[in-house]
């Protein structure tokens, strides 16, 4: 494996939600609080399996995450037996704006930020990311979202997107391979997969990430 050198790099893009925002605790905190109000008892493990199964199959029909969520959250309805008001249905995608960075991504960003350009390539709509935008805490030079390219991760045009916007070369930084780090790399870019510890919300994948690091932190400290 080649050394990581900062010097390499004019640009760090990162995935948003799963690297530096803790989805998982976010989409947990949302559905089991709901599946317990109708009596439904699972384990979080199952959750995260049974969302990261729905999520890319229903992004694959297109509409906003908004909608994708929604949809989500009807197949959990489906296959667990219960009745969600429209309400409930809706308040999944709001509940992006309680969804809270892990405890390590804050100071990491503000050392990276003071070192490279930063930019953001995530599966979601502008004014959620708003939401998780104010608890990051930079300014990111791009934010490329599903909205505006109109087709989501792994597809390729969100990176051909975020390659026209940023200034190359690019390092790319996620915790998902399946969305992130297999396209990246088929595009020929070197990737650092953070491996977040514990069930994932995302679809497993094989992928040969350039780097690992177990954190965002840990990241930092290699390329700073």
């Amino acid at each position: 494996m080649t050394e990581l050198q900062a010097d390499n790099y004019k640009t760090l893009t990162f995935d948003c939600y799963g690297t530096l925002i803790d989805w998982e605790s976010g989409i947990l905190g949302y559905l089991q609080t709901l599946l317990r109000s109708y009596d439904v008892n699972v384990v979080d493990s199952w959750v995260l399996e049974f969302f990261a199964a729905a999520e890319p199959d229903v992004q694959a029909g297109g509409g906003s995450y908004r909608s994708v969520l929604t949809q989500v959250l009807e197949r959990f309805a489906d296959r667990l037996a219960f009745t969600p008001s429209d309400d409930t249905l809706a308040g999944f995608a709001d509940s992006i704006e309680h969804w809270h960075p892990y405890p390590d991504t804050i100071a990491a960003l503000k050392r990276l930020a003071d070192r490279f350009q930063l930019a953001i390539v995530s599966n979601v709509d502008d004014d959620l990311f708003a939401y998780s935008a104010k608890h990051l805490e930079v300014t990111f030079d791009e934010v490329i979202t599903a909205q505006q390219v109109g087709t989501y991760k792994p597809d390729h045009a969100m990176f051909h997107e975020l390659l026209k916007r940023v200034e190359a070369p690019v390092l790319h930084v996620a915790q998902s391979r399946f969305h992130d780090i297999v396209p990246a790399t088929e595009l020929g870019l070197d990737t650092v997969w953070i491996e977040r510890p514990g069930s994932s919300a995302a679809r497993t994948i094989e992928a040969q990430p350039t780097w690992t690091f177990a954190t965002l932190g840990d990241f930092a400290d290699a390329i700073c």
